[in-house]
């Protein structure tokens, strides 16, 4: 089957398996990782693929998602275990694997690292990061409008820049920084400075 034939059936598919409001959002997703994919360069129908997978496993309960890691062995943090918005990144993985039949590793990995980033990231990696982020459903942040143009013209800085609002974000209320995102925060402010 053919990229284009694959991500048109998983959005029928997701539409039927997500709630509206995740639907939307993913909708979001898929299409500004495909816009982003034009300008950076990237394959457009992988950006649809990851897009659309992003969140598949993020309407599941933490008890499912860590039975489902546990089961497959798919390796589980402290910090993962204590919060819910983290884990569906790598159960997701999973799912676009076994569920969805995907098997590119760009793909998968887009999809893994969606949520925490991590350093030296691929392009598609780094798409679908952003994409989640500025989505035209989110709601507006602090400094989207320069976040959203930086997606365009320079995605390391714009990915520094998410790296960096989230972190101090997180600390500012209190919630702990998973690993990859402080790694992958101090990778690409190092890189940026560069």
């Amino acid at each position: 089957m053919k990229t284009i034939e694959i991500s048109q059936k998983l959005r029928k598919q997701l539409e039927k398996e997500l709630k509206p409001d995740r639907f939307d959002h993913t909708l979001g997703v898929a299409y500004t990782a495909a816009s982003m994919a034009f300008v950076h360069g990237a394959d457009v129908e992988k950006a649809l693929i990851a897009g659309f997978l992003h969140d598949c496993a993020k309407c599941m309960s933490h008890e499912e998602q860590i039975k489902i890691c546990e089961k497959h062995n798919i390796e589980i943090s402290d910090v993962e275990r204590r919060n819910h918005s983290l884990l569906h990144a790598k159960v997701g993985m999973y799912l676009a694997r076994t569920k969805y039949d995907v098997y590119d590793t760009d793909i998968l990995n887009a999809i893994r690292w969606h949520t925490t980033g991590r350093e030296d990231m691929s392009l598609l990696e780094k798409i679908v990061y952003i994409a989640d982020f500025i989505e035209p459903n989110r709601k507006l942040l602090e400094d989207m409008g320069e976040i959203r143009q930086e997606a365009f013209t320079d995605i390391d800085k714009c990915l520094a820049h998410i790296l960096h609002n989230s972190v101090i974000y997180l600390k500012t209320i209190g919630k702990e920084v998973d690993e990859a995102t402080t790694i992958a925060y101090e990778y690409y402010k190092d890189k940026y400075k560069k």
